[in-house]
């Protein structure tokens, strides 16, 4: 009897909650027949079905993998704790969704590595596949297990559970690793990963490799793989609209942003492209919104004119245009009109902090002028609630900059009553997190209790607004958490292994992340947390990720965070201007299109 007579005859799918996460079989769902079959690969994220069928890096995976002949590509995800122990109690490994095979069968398993608060869905990921924890327990019965995704960048805390890594933008290079790794199918397992890491961005911790792992980067968006079709849920999920990538990279620099550097430098897509891209998906899923991504969305050399012309030629068909990632210097009342042609999506912008001081420091570079002819745009344009991120905790923060928070809420509230009555925001207010490869690298992370002092003013500072501002904010506990992961070493995979074995499965959902598990963890293997969290780093210390290479130098990363304390704002990484030398582009040609027809 196979798995999925198994989940059927005793009901075991009618027991638990949501049962359609684990079905499979949605539309565009990718079967091949067995005889055609050569290698499998499982792409896993660590997460459940409806946080990994949004996530679009998986979306575009799949498409590549099964265009390969030979080759079937299939999805795996965590499934929620009451399935999770259904599957223990009856011993059903973990299994894909398109064919219900264990996943322990796949001649490769990738895993997308997004957040460090899933280090330890990645250990139940492998348990309940029946997959050794750790990488040197495993044999040729076992698929070889590949991390890719941002967290690639300090991979050291997850070293003993992984074969390799890739590193980078995977479009040009996964496709021939796959191949590659189909011809050496049946040789021995030293043999494959030996030969693996001679390839560009691939780092195999078992194989000696002397100089560093460069992130692998497309250069070309235009010619880069991109799916025509996509997968079309029977549940619904985080993001559940069509998502086109209109450019890959970011031209700010905001020294907390950790993507804003790695994926250096800004490219785009072409407006004719996107469109083309847009119309297919739309015809081939049937969704009612298309959502256009990049890291700052506004910042698309053409946007007014791309959303423009999408919504005229969707709008018939009444279909929405979204823009998830908006700039408050960029954002126009054209643009606020263009969005809400058919319905209106949330608006949501980031000032980050509450001064023009401070936001000088983290080279956000944005005015309060600014911030508040964005929140007239949008309101006037007939928009009751605009949603704002800010964090606290930043590198040389004073009181006066979480009482800025408060005033510029206070302001942009003010605007939108001048224009309706019941005008609202809706605040989101995060911990300031130093990532690898930033120019906050060096600094230390705040105190939990700090945070918590800081958040507290603020709601002070926000109770006379009443109901007309609502707000949220992130647990301290797991920041501190994701902090100490983030430039962790080799030395807490014994952490976070200690951690699974205490019961840490989905710690990135607040329901289930315990941080007193992590500090007996920590206890137990005799490691001090402040020593990695508390502490300034000085210039010359080596970190745990010096042999993984972003492009961008050790020594511009120092040049932008001295900036930093002079309160002096960096140079902009514009494609086809003055060039910031950061180190990145060399030989690689950007492709920037900036026209329209």
């Amino acid at each position: 009897m196979d798995v999925e007579q198994r989940l059927f005859s005793d009901l075991t799918l009618l027991s638990v909650e949501r049962p359609g996460r684990y079905l499979g079989r949605e539309w565009n769902s990718v079967v091949k027949p067995d005889r055609e079959i050569r290698y499998t690969v499982a792409l896993a994220f660590p997460d459940i079905y409806e946080v990994g069928m949004s996530h679009l890096g998986l979306r575009i995976l799949y498409g590549l993998l099964n265009a390969i002949p030979g080759v079937q590509a299939e999805r795996v995800f965590l499934p929620w704790p009451d399935m999770g122990r259904k599957l223990k109690e009856l011993g059903i490994p973990l299994f894909s969704l398109e064919r219900k095979k264990p996943v322990s069968s796949f001649d490769l398993l990738g895993v997308s590595l997004q957040h460090e608060l899933s280090y330890t869905s990645v250990l139940y990921l492998l348990d309940l596949s029946g997959i050794p924890l750790r990488q040197d327990e495993r044999d040729e019965r076992f698929p070889i297990v590949l991390g890719g995704g941002p967290c690639t960048m300090n991979p050291e805390p997850l070293v003993p559970f992984f074969d390799a890594f890739f590193i980078g933008e995977a479009e040009e290079v996964l496709g021939d690793i796959v191949r590659f790794l189909m011809e050496m199918k049946g040789r021995k397992r030293e043999t494959v990963l030996s030969e693996l890491s001679r390839f560009p961005g691939v780092y195999v911790p078992s194989v000696s490799q002397q100089v560093p792992i460069q992130r692998q980067i497309v250069w070309d968006l235009e010619r880069a793989f991109f799916p025509r079709q996509t997968l079309v849920p029977y549940v619904s999920i985080v993001h559940d609209r069509v998502a086109v990538e209109i450019a890959r990279g970011c031209t700010r620099g905001c020294r907390f942003c950790q993507a804003g550097m790695i994926y250096r430098p800004k490219r785009e897509r072409s407006p004719e492209q996107v469109i083309e891209i847009a119309l297919k998906l739309l015809e081939t899923s049937g969704y009612e919104e298309i959502s256009l991504l990049s890291l700052s969305s506004t910042d698309y050399s053409c946007i007014e004119e791309l959303v423009e012309k999408l919504s005229c030629l969707l709008e018939p068909y009444r279909v929405n245009v979204s823009l998830p990632s908006l700039r408050m210097d960029t954002f126009s009342v054209n643009l606020a009109k263009s969005l809400k042609r058919v319905r209106k999506s949330t608006l949501t912008f980031a000032p980050e902090a509450g001064t023009e001081r401070l936001r000088n420091v983290i080279n956000k570079g944005l005015r309060d002028e600014e911030i508040l002819a964005a929140a007239e745009s949008a309101f006037s344009s007939s928009w009751q609630e605009i949603k704002l991120y800010f964090m606290i905790g930043l590198p040389l923060e004073r009181e006066e900059d979480i009482r800025g928070i408060a005033l510029t809420v206070r302001e942009i509230l003010a605007v939108g009553k001048s224009f309706r009555k019941d005008a609202k925001v809706h605040l989101s207010i995060a911990a300031f997190i130093p990532k690898p490869h930033t120019p906050f690298q060096w600094v230390p992370q705040e105190r939990k209790e700090n945070l918590q002092a800081k958040m507290n003013f603020l709601k002070d500072l926000l109770r006379p607004l009443g109901s007309s501002v609502r707000y949220h904010w992130s647990s301290f506990e797991m920041s501190q958490i994701e902090a100490l992961l983030a430039r962790g070493d080799r030395k807490l995979s014994r952490v976070i292994e200690r951690v699974y074995k205490k019961g840490g499965i989905l710690e990135n959902w607040q329901e289930h992340f315990a941080f007193k598990r992590w500090e007996e963890a920590l206890g137990e293997e005799g490691i001090d947390f402040a020593s990695y969290l508390y502490r300034e780093r000085s210039f010359d210390e080596v970190f745990p990720w010096e042999h993984i290479s972003c492009g961008v130098s050790k020594a511009f990363l120092r040049e932008e965070y001295e900036r930093a304390c002079r309160g002096i704002l960096g140079p902009p990484c514009l494609p086809g201007g003055r060039c910031t030398q950061c180190g990145v582009c060399k030989d690689g040609k950007v492709s920037i299109p900036n026209t329209i027809s």
